[in-house]
């Protein structure tokens, strides 16, 4: 995985949620983590941890063609 700064990572957080028509509490808990930590990212005052940035690459994943776009901007090499 390609490195990312910070306020990419928080355009990826939004637009991922964004695009899963989820609110920060509910993306939050697909990705086991606290509202407070999804709040942190796309506020850019905190980077996503490796593992959460697997798992938002997996939700990506699992939304086909609708992801797409995101997956090839924020995670190719």
């Amino acid at each position: 995985m390609a490195a990312i700064n910070q306020p990419t990572l928080a355009e990826l957080v939004r637009e991922s949620r964004h695009r899963l028509e989820l609110s920060q509490t509910k993306f939050a808990a697909k990705l086991g983590v606290s509202f407070q930590s999804v709040n942190r990212w796309e506020n850019g005052r905190t980077n996503p941890l490796p593992i959460a940035l697997k798992r938002i690459e997996h939700l990506l994943r699992q939304m086909g063609d609708t992801g797409k776009d995101l997956l090839v901007k924020y995670f190719s090499e």
